[in-house]
């Protein structure tokens, strides 16, 4: 049978191509490439580099292969999504499985989205063992809406509550609770540009706080909660912020009050925030709550109270369902570890060519912020690195240098090409 030659089906010719054929930027273990149909700007004397790691993890192929015609996308959010997910949303965009109408156009109260929330938040269940007494709502408005509905839902304007402050968006969550609640900042990590995280034993919490306050990992610094901090207040309560790595490892979800995450990092589009909270803790919301704010509405209504995300809640049921396929989030986590190992490596290992300002111990496997010895190379670094096929990797605006997100998506060849990159630059540059 001939083979045709249009984009979509190059694509699926070769769905594991994932580097230009004549590039000289090789990853680990690199699949064969056939096309020429992109023409890097490397010069022709640039250095052939190669990684070796002493454990190997393997991807799922082909789920985690890379098309050709798709970049390396290491974008803090929205960001990457796994290819399989896409090409399965893309397969049933038009007509989803026989309704005669795409999710999108659905009703929100038919049985056909009705099935695609309610296994969605099963397999969600599943992924992270959600005990039955917590309820999982699918809200809007992103996690910086909970900033003030956490407050305006567990406490009285009058009550105390502790944040322990990691990184920017944990200070945003600390100011806008001061409109709703009486916040202690017991302590930040601001004087030391958020690099690292604080003794547990060391905290001076609020006795009667209503809760203990974290962001379990801050995208903008690259600080990780590798463990929790345990809430000495009356009630017990931790309340977290877990947007950027939501679904990378297992979470022991009995231990918070209450979990939310805005799903654009690690489980789907812009658009949906997920909400876990103990059961016991609804409906209690000060009186001046707005609707859309009050957590008893959603969960009486099963986050159908309006009409929700529809489109991103089947996108994360996708997700979901990936994950599990992968064998859960041990099996992930184990991935995961290995990405940022590789890349942290490279940086630890170049002389201070690159840096990273984080504490070790903290550091991040989702989001790896890096600095150039040679700022003035940091736009340059960005630059070719884009013309590579690797993009968004220039830092926060509000801290600068580079910023490489790895989330779950993001496959092993995708942070090992970036390494041969960083170490291609280095032998050019230093």
């Amino acid at each position: 049978m001939a083979m045709a030659t249009s984009p979509h089906s190059l694509l699926l010719q070769n769905p594991t191509h994932h580097l230009p054929n004549n590039s000289t930027l090789k990853p680990f273990n690199a699949f064969p490439l056939t096309s020429t149909r992109f023409t890097p700007i490397t010069t022709a004397k640039r250095l052939s580099i190669t990684c070796a790691t002493t454990t190997q993890i393997q991807d799922r192929p082909p789920a985690q292969a890379h098309s050709e015609d798709r970049v390396f996308n290491f974008a803090a959010g929205p960001a990457i999504l796994p290819e399989n997910v896409l090409k399965k949303a893309q397969s049933e965009l038009y007509n989803y499985r026989g309704s005669g109408m795409s999710v999108m156009e659905m009703s929100h109260r038919g049985k056909e989205f009705l099935s695609i929330i309610q296994k969605a938040e099963s397999d969600l269940r599943a992924l992270l063992e959600i005990p039955d007494e917590y309820a999982v709502l699918f809200l809007q408005g992103g996690a910086t809406t909970q900033f003030a509905a956490i407050p305006l839902n567990l406490c009285t304007p009058d009550d105390p509550v502790d944040f322990l402050v990691t990184g920017s968006w944990g200070d945003k969550a600390f100011k806008e609770a001061q409109k709703y609640s009486q916040p202690k900042l017991i302590w930040s990590g601001k004087p030391e540009k958020y690099t690292k995280i604080p003794s547990f034993e060391d905290l001076e919490q609020t006795p009667d706080a209503k809760y203990l306050h974290i962001c379990a990992n801050e995208t903008i610094h690259g600080v990780e909660f590798k463990n929790y901090p345990t809430p000495k207040n009356a009630t017990g309560l931790l309340v977290a912020d877990m947007s950027s790595n939501f679904c990378s490892k297992p979470v022991d979800v009995s231990k918070f009050g209450v979990i939310y995450a805005g799903a654009q990092k690690n489980v789907g589009p812009s658009g949906v925030t997920i909400v876990i909270i103990r059961k016991d803790l609804i409906g209690n919301a000060q009186k001046t709550t707005p609707v859309m704010l009050d957590y008893k509405i959603h969960a009486e209504n099963n986050s159908l109270y309006n009409t929700p995300p529809c489109f991103g809640i089947y996108m994360c049921g996708l997700v979901f369902e990936d994950l599990l396929e992968q064998g859960g989030l041990k099996e992930v986590e184990k991935k995961n570890k290995k990405k940022a190992e590789i890349l942290y490596n490279a940086i630890d290992e170049s002389n201070g060519f690159f840096r990273c300002p984080v504490e070790k111990s903290v550091r991040s496997l989702m989001n790896v912020p890096f600095t150039l010895e040679k700022s003035e190379l940091e736009a340059e670094f960005v630059k070719e690195a884009a013309k590579e096929k690797m993009v968004q990797l220039k830092g926060h605006r509000s801290v600068g240098g580079m910023r490489a997100s790895i989330y779950n998506a993001m496959p092993l060849a995708g942070v090992e090409t970036l390494v041969a990159f960083m170490k291609d630059f280095q032998a050019r540059h230093a």
